[in-house]
């Protein structure tokens, strides 16, 4: 029977609750980091194709006999329902929960927890406390090249080539996840030839214009902020005299 989960919310961010007692096994054999991460807290994971392309990235949140889900509300329904997919016969229940994500600056107090792809991006907290107004979260992304869900992240990108790695998002000595041949491939046998890197820009051009150099393809433009954005490049192509609609382009490799 499939499993309906109902969700409303009106944060950018949903919080699903998987509980059960195999809960960690089951999200062991499907997402891309190591779920024992969690007995030291957050750990950020995501969930592929089995062609190794992006579905969804998290946060997994430890929350006692249970799992929390930290996920874009965008794509939380799809998540839980792929989720519900691959239950089969585990002992694994799946819910919504009307908890809201908090986020800040800072080191974390007692509860919350330092988000694991960058000091930068501070702490995350799931206990009801408020979270920090007037932070320019898109600045700091792009300054350390962070890709965000349903921008930068889409169906057609691939871990590796979206930093996962540097993210701490990925886990190569974890065992089989759907999608892991692909992503270890691309690990051990390719040097990556695309990806994401912040670059400066002159000029503002709306997000995902194409970059172009001498006429040729070079990339894609992205997030912006301060004079600078994330692009999603061909790393033999980029050089001097990118442009991407009115905007120059400029990336120091």
């Amino acid at each position: 029977m499939r499993q309906e989960i109902m969700m409303t919310t009106t944060s950018t961010r949903t919080v699903l609750r998987i509980t059960g007692k195999d809960r960690e096994d089951f999200l062991q054999g499907l997402v891309s980091n190591d779920v024992k991460k969690l007995a030291d807290g957050i750990v950020y994971a995501a969930l592929l194709t089995p062609q190794g392309k992006y579905l969804a990235d998290f946060f997994l949140v430890p929350d006692d006999d249970a799992i929390l889900v930290d996920v874009s509300s965008d794509i939380a329904p799809s998540l839980a329902q792929r989720l519900a997919m691959y239950k089969l016969r585990a002992d694994v229940a799946i819910e919504a929960t009307d908890i809201t994500p908090a986020r800040g600056l800072g080191t974390p107090s007692e509860g919350a927890y330092a988000d694991p792809r960058h000091p930068a991006l501070g702490w995350r907290g799931y206990d009801g406390r408020p979270g920090e107004a007037g932070v320019n979260w898109d600045a700091i992304r792009v300054a350390h090249c962070i890709p965000e869900t349903g921008i930068e992240l889409t169906s057609d990108s691939y871990l590796l080539e979206a930093g996962f790695e540097r993210l701490s998002g990925v886990d190569f000595r974890k065992g089989c996840y759907v999608g892991q041949e692909v992503t270890a491939r691309m690990k051990h046998k390719t040097e990556l030839k695309k990806g994401f890197a912040t670059v400066d820009v002159i000029g503002d051009a709306p997000v995902a214009t194409p970059i172009t150099r001498d006429g040729k393809p070079v990339g894609m433009l992205f997030t912006q902020s301060d004079g600078k954005a994330i692009a999603y490049l061909r790393f033999d192509r980029a050089g001097t005299g990118m442009i991407a609609g009115g905007a120059s382009v400029s990336w120091d490799g």
